[in-house]
């Protein structure tokens, strides 16, 4: 007879009630509360002001799940919680949820699944849309998960044989990417691209850390703009993965094209194996393009490599940039 509790079937398709879940506890702050020791349902209760029924079976459900422990009647934090959702830890992430999870991303996902696999990609323009303003959500909330990332790729243009001195950031969203490099390299001076909205974000992220005299904004489709030439640096953190190949290759020869002499592209992005089941997030990325873009791909590293020898550079190699699941993509001009 089957067994439900292991029903990998069963789990799955139950698997939406983890992220409603997760969404209801960051909300009500649970994770942080319980960061300063165990609780009951009523000590959260007290402070929330929610139910204790309903903290009671919130608590249950996350402890079942493995986000909580339970001893008694109290909870407390496992480690994952403790270093990812408790506030007062370095690295907080409740924020993504606000861009993972939000209301746009779970209707591209829940409102018509089979449509954009019969079609090979979302039906309309989705998350390409023009200045969608759902990459403001991704700009404010996405930036705890980029930090890292963009600390581990200025450490490797720190090994460049030259300093830059002006760099190109193209979709800076956040602009953690160019403001990381601001701060390493006091001589460099950044010009942001993304749509006019997304970059009021970049801005308010410079202005905090001292920087914004040394950023351009330039608001536009970065398919389309002139942003200028001779670029000791240019930046595409996660935006490959949002065209087909042919749009890719397109952007990549335009990039080539804005260099300086002795200039460095860099691209971020989630890079599977040449199987494309492996490394799990990675390969679980090509779903989350297939639902929310017309004909984004998680490009391997074979592929990148194609695509940037037809854009004309000598190719591309690829460097894992753990511990984050993002891989950095160096095109060899």
């Amino acid at each position: 007879m089957n067994d439900f509790s292991t029903n990998l079937v069963f789990e799955t398709a139950m698997a939406y009630q983890r992220t409603a879940a997760l969404i209801a506890a960051v909300k009500l702050d649970i994770f942080t509360m319980l960061g300063s020791g165990r609780m009951t349902p009523d000590d959260l209760a007290s402070r929330t002001g929610a139910s204790a029924r309903g903290l009671r079976i919130l608590c249950d459900y996350l402890t079942v799940i493995g986000l909580l422990q339970k001893q008694d009647s109290s909870y407390s934090l496992t480690n994952p919680t403790r270093t990812f959702l408790d506030a007062s830890s370095p690295f907080p992430m409740d924020s993504i949820l606000d861009f993972l999870a939000a209301p746009e991303m779970l209707a591209l996902f829940f409102n018509d699944p089979a449509s954009y696999v019969l079609n090979g990609g979302s039906n309309g323009l989705a998350n390409i849309a023009p200045d969608n303003p759902i990459w403001v959500r991704y700009a404010q909330a996405m930036a705890p998960l980029a930090a890292l990332t963009a600390k581990r790729v200025v450490a490797h243009v720190a090994t460049l044989p030259a300093p830059p001195y002006t760099v190109l950031d193209i979709a800076a969203g956040h602009g953690l990417y160019g403001i990381e490099l601001a701060k390493l390299f006091p001589d460099a001076f950044v010009t942001a691209v993304d749509w006019p909205n997304v970059l009021a974000v970049t801005r308010a992220n410079a202005e905090a850390a001292g920087l914004n005299d040394r950023f351009r904004m330039l608001a536009g489709n970065a398919l389309d703009l002139e942003w200028g030439l001779e670029f000791d640096l240019i930046i595409l953190a996660n935006f490959l993965h949002h065209f087909d190949c042919k749009t890719c290759t397109s952007l990549l020869r335009k990039v080539k094209f804005s260099l300086a002499p002795g200039g460095q592209a860099l691209a971020v992005d989630f890079v599977p194996n040449e199987d494309r089941v492996s490394p799990p997030v990675p390969a679980m990325c090509g779903f989350l393009w297939l639902a929310t873009t017309p004909r984004g791909d998680a490009y391997t590293a074979s592929e990148l490599d194609e695509m940037a020898k037809t854009a004309g550079f000598r190719g591309a190699t690829t460097r894992s940039l753990l511990p984050t699941p993002e891989t950095l993509i160096i095109f060899e001009n």
